[in-house]
């Protein structure tokens, strides 16, 4: 893969020439790494050595334990403060990137926490006050702890804003701001992301010093991997049937369906189970506590289908997802690319469905040439493609 950089960014082709711990070496290799991802080769060496970093690269490449990974080789564990913080946009990313942290750092007894809304203050202020060297969290549940000086900033010496594009868009942007007030000012900053438009890169010249840049060309950011479909539909109700159709087949590993609202999550679902399907689904209305339930049974296998909003687009990691299904064709071109970056996880094969109705061909036809990829119609042999 050919990576556009400012500078030239070398790729090293092993881990061991990147790490100088041996304990976190350790971690990797338990973890089930053999080899560093291609963003991994490029991007590690410059944040370990204390520069700022843009790092964009597909999903499913291993964005998320490479932050897991730096984060383990830069704090020093003997320092009982908080010296490294990621923020993200969903509570799910911001809790698997500190379980990465853990599981990766096991060897060296790093002490991190999740930060999240839903979850007891109590015992984010318990944690916390008994010391944590990483915090992975949301922005407000974060900010809430800076300011009640339970989250102490001094020590932080690195912040990584995860799923940046999100993290500077309009949802985040005055907490991320806000946040970056309270933070020392020889912070080393990292910003990771699949899509990193023009006007967020323009942004970071406000908290970036001469960053190191890893991008990769638009083009190449579609999923070689994952191939694309499309099923054209005359009316809305007729995706139901559709589903219901493929409904066996898709069971086979598992699939996630994405819906653009929480009210057409609950209501398909609903459909689902009163038509004898079982299904779960997963939206930011729900209690934290059922959230993390379904995400388990999930991951377990339990349930094989989830139907879910733009909540779970970002960096959610599951093995088994080989089929994505676009119920609804998402709201704008960057979102597609992290849906259908749900299958296909780090090099394996994934599928991409979309329900498409007659009058939205031309939306479908606007992503495909955005991200120069084929989207093809389904064929009739469904069963040997999905």
């Amino acid at each position: 893969m050919e990576f556009e950089t400012r500078e030239g960014v070398k790729a090293i082709g092993s881990f061991e020439e990147m790490i100088t711990k041996d304990d976190l070496l350790r971690g990797i290799y338990q973890y089930g790494f053999e080899k560093p991802s291609a963003i991994q080769q490029r991007a590690i060496v410059p944040i370990i050595q204390g520069r700022d970093v843009i790092a964009q690269a597909q999903s499913g490449t291993g964005k998320t334990s490479m932050i897991a990974l730096t984060v383990c080789h830069v704090v020093d564990t003997s320092v009982n403060e908080v010296q490294a913080l990621i923020v993200s946009p969903t509570r799910e990313l911001a809790s698997q990137t500190e379980k990465n942290i853990l599981a990766i750092g096991d060897y060296i007894n790093i002490r991190s926490h999740a930060c999240i809304g839903g979850k007891s203050m109590g015992e984010d202020i318990r944690k916390l006050e008994h010391g944590v060297h990483v915090v992975s969290g949301t922005p407000g549940r974060v900010c809430d702890m800076i300011k009640r000086r339970t989250l102490p900033t001094r020590a932080i010496k690195l912040l990584f804003l995860d799923e940046s594009d999100e993290m500077l868009s309009r949802g985040f942007k005055d907490q991320i701001y806000d946040l970056y007030r309270y933070l020392p000012p020889d912070l080393q900053v990292v910003l990771i992301s699949a899509t990193l438009p023009h006007d967020v890169l323009e942004m970071t010249n406000k908290f970036m010093d001469d960053p190191v840049r890893v991008l990769v060309k638009r083009d190449e950011l579609t999923l070689e991997r994952i191939k694309q479909y499309f099923v054209e539909v005359e009316r809305e109700e007729w995706k139901f049937d559709t589903l219901c159709d493929l409904y066996d087949t898709l069971t086979i590993s598992q699939a996630v369906i994405f819906c653009n609202t929480k009210q057409k999550v609950d209501w398909l679902s609903k459909q689902m189970y009163n038509n004898n399907f079982t299904v779960s689904s997963m939206h930011g209305d729900m209690p934290q506590r059922e959230r993390d339930a379904i995400m388990k049974e999930f991951r377990a296998g339990t349930t094989r289908l989830l139907i879910t909003t733009d909540v779970w687009a970002r960096g959610l990691d599951v093995q088994q997802v080989c089929t994505v299904i676009n119920y609804d064709l998402p709201n704008n071109r960057e979102l597609y690319i992290h849906r259908i970056g749900r299958s296909g996880r780090f090099g394996r094969k994934g599928v991409a469905l979309n329900f498409v109705k007659s009058h939205e061909v031309t939306i479908m036809r606007d992503i495909e040439q955005y991200y120069s990829t084929q989207i093809e119609e389904l064929p009739m042999n469904v069963a040997d493609v999905l």
